[in-house]
C-alpha cells in the first residue's frame, strides 16, 4: 500500500498553525468542531461555488468567548468584500443567524494566485470541466507556478482523462519536491472536476522553499493569528 503523508497535517504544530484555533471544554469540543466544518462548507459554497466565484482558498477560525473569528483567504479581496463592504456584511449577517453567536470577518489577500495549491487545483478542474486538454492544462498551470517563484510543482490528475473508457493517471512533476523534510514549504491543494463521464481528481502539490525564507506567509499566520514558526536546524 502507499505510504502517504498530507503535506500540511505532517507540519501542523511545528512549522504551520493550526486553522482552527480554540479550546473549549470536552462536552463542548464536538459541536464546536462540526460548527466549524459547517461554516467551511458555507463559506466555501458562498464564495467560490457561486458567484462571486471569489478564489478563496483557506479559511481560518478563531474563537473567544465573546465572538468568532473567520479569517479568508482570498485572490480575490474586492469580489468578497463587495461594494462598500456590502457583501462581507451580508457573509457576517449569515453566519451570526447560522451559529448564533458575534461574528467578525478579517480577509488576507493572495498575492500569488499562482503559487497557491488550492487554487491552482480548482482551476485545472474548472478548465476540466470545460472539457480542454488535459496535458496541456497541467503543462500550463506547472510552468506558470515555476514562472511565479515556485521551486517545485507536483500535479497529478486521475480519472476518466478525456472521456476514455478506462481510467487512468496523469502525473506531471518540475523542479524539486522534498516532501520528507519538515523546513520545506509544501503547499498541498486537491480538487474534483465533476464531468459529464464522471469524477477526476486533482492534487497538486507546490514547494516555495524552506520557511526560513518565506517572511510573506509569516505575516499571513501571524495576522491569523497564529504563532509564528520557530524551527531551526538543531
Amino acid at each position: 500500500m502507499g505510504q502517504k503523508v498530507h503535506p500540511f497535517g505532517f507540519r501542523v504544530g511545528i512549522t504551520e498553525a493550526h486553522k482552527s484555533r480554540w479550546y473549549a471544554p470536552k462536552a463542548l469540543y464536538g459541536e464546536l468542531l462540526v460548527e466549524d466544518y459547517k461554516i467551511r462548507q458555507f463559506v466555501d459554497k458562498r464564495l467560490n461555488r457561486t458567484p462571486p466565484f471569489a478564489a478563496v482558498s483557506d479559511i481560518m477560525i478563531e474563537r473567544t468567548r465573546e465572538e468568532l473569528k473567520v479569517v479568508v483567504k482570498t485572490a480575490r479581496p474586492g469580489l468578497v468584500i463587495g461594494p462598500k463592504g456590502a457583501e462581507v456584511d451580508r457573509l457576517q449577517e449569515e453566519l451570526q443567524y447560522m451559529t448564533g453567536r458575534k461574528v467578525s470577518i478579517s480577509i488576507i489577500e493572495i498575492k500569488n494566485p499562482d503559487t497557491d495549491a488550492q487554487l491552482v487545483a480548482e482551476g485545472i478542474a474548472e478548465q476540466l470541466k470545460k472539457r480542454a486538454s488535459f496535458r496541456r492544462i497541467v503543462k500550463m498551470r506547472g510552468e506558470s507556478a515555476m514562472q511565479s517563484g515556485a521551486l517545485g510543482v507536483r500535479i497529478l490528475i486521475a480519472g476518466r482523462l478525456g472521456g476514455a473508457e478506462m481510467s487512468r493517471r496523469l502525473d506531471t512533476r518540475m523542479g524539486s519536491m522534498p516532501l520528507s523534510s519538515l523546513q520545506a514549504n509544501v503547499d498541498y491543494g486537491f480538487a474534483e472536476s465533476f464531468t459529464s463521464y464522471g469524477a477526476i481528481g486533482v492534487k497538486v502539490w507546490i514547494y516555495k522553499g524552506p520557511y526560513s525564507a518565506e517572511v510573506d506567509e509569516e505575516n499571513t499566520s501571524r495576522a491569523a493569528g497564529a504563532r509564528p514558526r520557530a524551527r531551526g536546524r538543531h
